[in-house]
Parts: C-alpha cells; sequence; structure tokens
C-alpha cells in the first residue's frame, strides 16, 4: 500500500529516515533525514565531499543505502515497487557522459529507447533546452555548455514527474542559465519535483523553495532561506548614502539604537544592525530627510547563512 508523509505545506514526495552510506570507515553520508515536497524545487548545498552527489546516487537507487530507508512517491527505493516509480524521475548528473560520434537527435533517440518513450518526444526536447538547430551536429562538435544543456533534455524525456539536477548550471553561459531556469519555473507549475545542488549560492538562494546544508555527510540545517537567515540571526547591513558632512548626523541620530560598529567610506556608511530593530533604524534615518541621498538594506546572503552552519 502507498504511504505518504505530510510536512507543514503539503505531501512529501520524497522521504529519507536515518539514512547512511559507509565506505569502510568512511561515512560519506550520516544519518540524513529529508522531507521533499511535491512540486517544490528544493536545493541541496554543501562543500565537495559533503555527501550531496552519494545522496542523490540511493535517492535514485543506483546505490544501495548502508543504513536507513528512502521512499519516493511511496515507494521504498531497495524495494520492487520503486521501478515502476524510477520511469517517472529524470536525472542529470554533475558529470554528463554522451557518445562523440552520435548527433543530438540520435542522442535522445537513444536515451529514449533506454527509457521507453517515445522517439517523438526528441524534437521538442531539443527545442526546448536551445538546441534544435544543432540536432544534427555531432556531440563531438558541442561545447562545454552544448553538452550540459544535452544532458538535460535527456533527463526531460519521458516528462518526469521528479527532476534530480546535480550543478545543471556548470559550462552554462549567463543567458543559458536564464533560460535554464525559466524551464524550471514551467516545471514547477506543472507540478514537477525537482531537487537541485550547485555551487553557485547566488544563483539558486532566490530560486529555491527550500533547502538543506549539508555538511561531512549531515544535514546541518533545512528550511527556506528567510528562516535560515533568522535562525542563523545574522545582521543586515544598511548603507546610508549621504554628504560627509551629515555623517555625524547620521551618527547621532542612530546613537540612542543597538548598532554595530558605523563604518566611514567616501560617500557613505554602513550600518549592521539586528534583524528586530530593522524600523526602528528606519524610522530614525527617515527623521532626517533630506540629509539622507538613499538608502538600501542587505540581507544575508545564502553565502553567508552556508558558512555560518557549515564553519
Amino acid at each position: 500500500m502507498k504511504t505518504e508523509t505530510q510536512t507543514e505545506a503539503g505531501t512529501a514526495v520524497i522521504v529519507a529516515r536515518g539514512v547512511h552510506k559507509h565506505y569502510g570507515p568512511i561515512h560519506a553520508v550520516d544519518g540524513v533525514d529529508l522531507d521533499i515536497r511535491a512540486g517544490e524545487l528544493f536545493g541541496l548545498i554543501g562543500h565537495n565531499g559533503a555527501g550531496k552527489s552519494t545522496m542523490f546516487k540511493m535517492m535514485l537507487g543506483l546505490i544501495p543505502a548502508t543504513a536507513g530507508d528512502i521512499r519516493i512517491d511511496g515507494a521504498q527505493v531497495s524495494g520492487g515497487n520503486f521501478r515502476a516509480v524510477r520511469r517517472t524521475i529524470g536525472y542529470l548528473p554533475e558529470n554528463v557522459v554522451l557518445y562523440d560520434n552520435l548527433t543530438g537527435l540520435e542522442t535522445l533517440h537513444f536515451f529514449s529507447r533506454l527509457k521507453g518513450v517515445s522517439q517523438a518526444e526528441s524534437g521538442a526536447a531539443l527545442e526546448r533546452v536551445g538546441l534544435a538547430q544543432a540536432a544534427r551536429r555531432r556531440v563531438r562538435e558541442y561545447s562545454k555548455g552544448m553538452r550540459q544543456r544535452l544532458g538535460f533534455a535527456q533527463a526531460l524525456l519521458g516528462k518526469p514527474r521528479i527532476l534530480f539536477l546535480d550543478e545543471p548550471t556548470s559550462g552554462l553561459d549567463p543567458e543559458a542559465i536564464r533560460s535554464f531556469y525559466a524551464i524550471l519555473r514551467q516545471l514547477r507549475s506543472e507540478g514537477v519535483t525537482m531537487v537541485i545542488t550547485s555551487h553557485i549560492l547566488a544563483e539558486i538562494q532566490e530560486r529555491v523553495d527550500r533547502l538543506a546544508i549539508m555538511t561531512a555527510g549531515k544535514i546541518q540545517a533545512s528550511g527556506t532561506v528567510q528562516a535560515l537567515r533568522e535562525q542563523m540571526d545574522l545582521p543586515l547591513w544598511f548603507t546610508v548614502r549621504t554628504a560627509q558632512a551629515d555623517f555625524a548626523a547620521v551618527r547621532a541620530a542612530l546613537a540612542h539604537l543597538p548598532v554595530g560598529a558605523i563604518e566611514t567610506h567616501a560617500d557613505h556608511l554602513t550600518v549592521p544592525c539586528r534583524r528586530e530593530n530593522k524600523m526602528a533604524v528606519i524610522e530614525a534615518l527617515a527623521a532626517l530627510g533630506g540629509r539622507v541621498r538613499d538608502m538600501t538594506v542587505r540581507e544575508p546572503s545564502l553565502e553567508d547563512v552556508f558558512f555560518g552552519f557549515s564553519d
């Protein structure tokens, strides 16, 4: 019987409980619990060697877990029912290995046969990733970015309901990265569940619904980017642009507030403060009127959060 785990905002389509993977004395994955909800874009981030790719391979059933339980869409990955579920999964590995002598179209025909889906999908998949014009070129002539897009196209064959994307933007130029995430937005609107790893934290911080930070085989924290910011209690930074003659007025306006050390620059001041004091700082600066030419507030970046949890 199909079983499902309920989370705060919906059904968890991917559930991991107490998952371990040991290679002799090396604990590549060390007691991971995860709940990934249906239809969300979930990020898994960590240093090289943190266990992300190993976790991917176990969730895909490519390698067995040493201990623990992984279920996808209610089916235990190590069980007999997972074969049917696997047909609904697409996977883009970190290192895409393709046959150089095949054309892009022939490559997708090959993967179509492996997946048991119609070869008629191949052209549409190439079109979707921007390779329609290169469909009949040999893969040996493809750039690194084109190979990556071809790998993404094969992951989309069969209209998967779940996608695992391991460093999917490696080798892509800015335009291709934007196009890639536009496709992910469309897939999410169609209810596809996606799990993505990336070393480019700035790229994913505004795009994932939730994420987990993995270090030394363990999950250190998980949640939305904003929730993790608040959990770390990192300071906000105000940049206050004003004339040097008004620096003293800004300092005086903030003197009664619990802000951090104010830094002086050529044409602005930077002011750190705790989140709960944000509105009080804004009100104090607004009272200065025209003496404040501009003001911006910088939230802690995902990189700040990541290093806060992983250091």
